[in-house]
């Protein structure tokens, strides 16, 4: 659970980064809950196809937050503005 609450507020501040069909996986997968063949199934894809697109959305999240840490950045801003 842990993971997915960090992987969606991954996607909240670099969604813009992801493709749109990584955008439309994700969202499917995570917001809406939709298993691997649902999601197949719904665009007559393969289950390995939607697979391989979900984990190349979540690989580039956090390859993005290693990279820029925004997630980390805004959490030290409202660690600090909660000080105020």
């Amino acid at each position: 659970m842990e993971n997915r609450e960090y992987l969606n507020s991954l996607f909240d501040i670099y969604k813009e980064l992801l493709t749109k069909k990584e955008q439309e996986t994700f969202i499917s997968y995570y917001m809406d809950d939709l298993s691997l063949s649902e999601i197949a199934e719904n665009n007559n894809i393969s289950k390995a196809s939607v697979s391989k697109t979900l984990k190349q959305a979540e690989n580039k999240l956090k390859h993005y937050e290693d990279v820029l840490s925004l997630k980390k950045i805004l959490k030290r801003l409202e660690e600090l503005e909660s000080k105020r």
